[in-house]
Order: structure tokens, then sequence, then C-alpha cells
């Protein structure tokens, strides 16, 4: 499981943007701008966490902390009980993390980019190749392997980066926004690859936009609202204090209200 408890994370404004005069943002003040500011959320064993949000609420900050590419000002960041703020390279261990800058080398094939970072991971031999042609059948990818990723399509591109992101078999994966883009064909791929994860037991973080995903797919939801978790619990609880049983309009009832929690 993954504990987040009370994170925080400020950047330093610019003498040009200070400048420019009093913003309208609550959260730039003292010459920071404080990009999240409590954020807390539990993700158990075999549960998808919907993490949602408007843009520019910190969500992205908040999954760069996650993967350990940021570190928090303050706050604690636990997976199966281990502190991974202070142990940065157990995170890294233990958590497969996607964003929208995951990449892939150009020159190499699929199948080359994803045995590489199995590599990097320490798997080798024979429990390399069986867990790489594990990932190629679950995510239908045997068409392109052989392809170099800068010919791939994007849905092509996604698959293969979702492989390598999970290729290690880490105790929680973070996907930031996986559909964004894809067609319906690889965007249930996607779908029916977070499900096979649940059923495994690994506990998910799945930030989107698509709220019909979030009632295909998610146990619990997380809302982020100016750097602040506003709600973290059941998606029945979730269109409870929405007050709607329609999650897009649970959403903005709850954002436009004072019920935060």
């Amino acid at each position: 499981m993954i504990e987040v408890k009370a994170l925080q994370k400020r950047f330093k404004l610019t003498k040009a943007h200070q400048q420019k005069g009093k913003s309208t943002d609550v959260r730039e003040r003292d010459g920071y701008f404080h990009s999240v500011q409590d954020v807390s959320f539990t993700c158990n064993r075999g549960e998808v966490l919907g993490l949602l949000g408007p843009n520019g609420a910190g969500k992205t900050t908040t999954l760069r902390m996650l993967s350990t590419a940021l570190k928090p000002d303050n706050g604690e960041i636990h997976i199966n009980g281990q502190d991974v703020v202070a142990k940065p390279l157990i995170g890294r261990k233990a958590i497969g993390f996607l964003s929208g800058s995951t990449g892939l080398y150009g020159r190499l094939s699929a199948k080359e980019n994803v045995e590489y970072f199995a590599k990097l991971h320490g798997l080798k031999g024979r429990a390399l190749k069986a867990r790489c042609d594990e990932l190629f059948e679950v995510l239908d990818m045997g068409s392109f392997l052989d392809k170099r990723a800068e010919h791939l399509s994007t849905g092509m591109k996604q698959k293969a980066n979702i492989a390598r992101a999970v290729v290690h078999q880490p105790d929680v994966v973070v996907l930031d926004e996986p559909t964004t883009g894809l067609d319906i064909m690889t965007t249930q791929t996607v779908i029916n690859f977070i499900r096979d994860l649940k059923n495994q037991g690994t506990p998910v973080i799945f930030s989107t936009h698509h709220l019909d995903e979030v009632a295909l797919l998610c146990d619990r939801i997380c809302v982020i609202d100016r750097g602040v978790s506003c709600f973290d619990d059941s998606v029945e609880n979730f269109k409870v204090k929405g007050q709607s049983q329609e999650l897009n309009q649970a959403f903005m009832n709850l954002l436009q209200g004072d019920t935060y929690v």
C-alpha cells in the first residue's frame, strides 16, 4: 500500500514574475508559489485510486514527488511501511511511474526499449525474457515489437511506455493520464491492463480527466484543488459529498461548494 501524508512543495518565483504585480492566485505569497500545500491520500492493495483535479491544481507536482523526481518540502510518502522520502532509491524500485514525459529511445525497437529498462532493474536471462514476453502479450505489442520507437504510433508508444514502467513488477503503479490521445482500441487495452494490476493486488494511482474511466476502474477518489486534497474516500462517498450520482456533476459540486474533508 501507499500512504501520502500532508505533502507540501513550493517554488521560488522569479523577480520578473513578482514585479508584474499582485496575483489572483492565493498560492503565490512570500515570493513563492505553493504548488502543493496539503495533500494526503491512501491506496491499499488491489485498489485503484482516481486522482482528480482541475488544471494547475497540483496533481503533476504531487505525482513527481511520488516518483522521487521532486523532494517534498514537508510531508511523508510510505510504501509498504518504507519511508521513500528518506530513502528515494527504495521508492524508485517500488514505484512504476508513467507520465506524459516518459519517453523511449527512438533508435531502439519497442522490444529493445522494454528489455533495456528491465536490465536497468536487474532482470536478466530467463526471468527477463519471461517478464517481457508476458507484457508484450498482455499489452498486445506483437505486431510492432521490432519497429524502431521513432516510427511508432502514439498508441504503440504508450503501450511500450507502460511496459517499461512496470517491467520490474513494482509494488505501486502511478499512471498520469495514460489514455490521453489514444484510440478506442488502445484505450481499452490500457483499461484492461489496469484491471489486471488490480486483480494482482497492485495499488494503482490513476490520474485522469475522464470520469467515465474513473467509474470503470476506481475504488477510491482523491481530489486536489489549489494544492489541497479536498476529498479522499470511496467512489460512493464521492457521489454523496458531491450530491450527484453522476461523477462529472459530483466533481463540479464538490469544487464549487465548501465540502472539503
